[in-house]
């Protein structure tokens, strides 16, 4: 009986966990856009989203970039994709890298799903 007791329990807290892990996985948004701005003091960066909000994103010692030489490789015009998570401190980038496809124009909005801008 103790036994059953505890594997139920035990299963609770197995969701609970699941359930507290989902929103946090959710919090990361996609966007596409064009470096407008860098600034080097804060390790941040400002990206014109293809919708044409501007944001400040900030780079951190865990964000990954791909095809771009680091925080370094950023620079004014680069068409870049990012992954980021909204913090207390801003938007923070885990993910940076150059955008893929073809040309600098074009007549799509480059989103691939429900979390791009």
């Amino acid at each position: 009986m103790l036994s059953r007791r505890i594997a139920s329990l035990a299963a609770v807290a197995v969701l609970a966990l699941a359930v507290l892990a989902i929103p946090a996985q959710a919090a990361l948004r996609h966007i596409d856009g064009t470096v407008v701005s860098k600034d080097a003091g804060s390790h941040s960066f400002k990206i014109k989203a293809q919708g044409g909000n501007q944001l400040r994103v900030k780079v951190t010692s865990s964000t990954q970039f791909q095809r771009i030489a680091g925080f370094g490789g950023l620079h004014k015009g680069l068409r870049i994709e990012v992954e980021v998570k909204n913090t207390s401190n801003g938007l923070v980038a885990t993910h940076v890298e150059t955008l893929g496809g073809g040309g600098n124009g074009g007549g799509g909005d480059g989103s691939d799903g429900p979390n791009h801008t």
